[in-house]
């Protein structure tokens, strides 16, 4: 369909939410609420056949956001530059928690620069890794005024 699966999730206790996380190959071209339609009407009849959650389930089909998901190596090199929150799953220099902007990422390790210094963390212990939305000068080192 010319979209890249960024992140599936199953959410929520009762009647959860299937959440899909998609976006556009061509990266010049914006995600649509159209596009999320047509999408969501792709999945649903795979899904209904499928049957992959045992109970009714709500779908939600999303582009990433501003603090989109990072999940692959090409998502760290195409984000190199600006900032990140890397969750691992074992620590790593006594931590589990890092934010900083992203240096390189060689497809093993990504490398990190954070105000505690350069923390290299393999791909393989990422958890969970998100783009961080900076508030309006933030990045200049100013305070947003209203």
């Amino acid at each position: 369909m010319g979209f890249e699966l960024i992140e599936v999730r199953l959410m929520g206790g009762g009647r959860p939410t299937l959440q899909v996380i998609a976006e556009p190959v061509d990266p010049a071209r914006a995600m649509s609420v159209e596009d999320c339609a047509a999408i969501s009407h792709a999945l649903s009849a795979v899904l209904d056949v499928a049957d992959p959650v045992p109970r009714a389930y709500r779908l939600e089909v999303s582009s990433p956001g501003i603090e989109r998901p990072l999940v692959t190596a090409e998502h760290f090199r195409r984000f190199a530059g600006q900032r990140a929150r890397v969750e691992t799953t074992e620590p790593i220099a006594g931590r589990r928690r890092f934010t900083g902007v992203i240096r390189a990422c060689d497809g093993t390790d990504v490398t990190l620069e954070t105000d505690a210094g350069t923390v290299v963390v393999p791909l393989a212990s990422v958890r969970r890794a998100r783009l961080v939305r900076e508030a309006a000068g933030a990045a200049r080192g100013r305070r947003s005024r209203l």
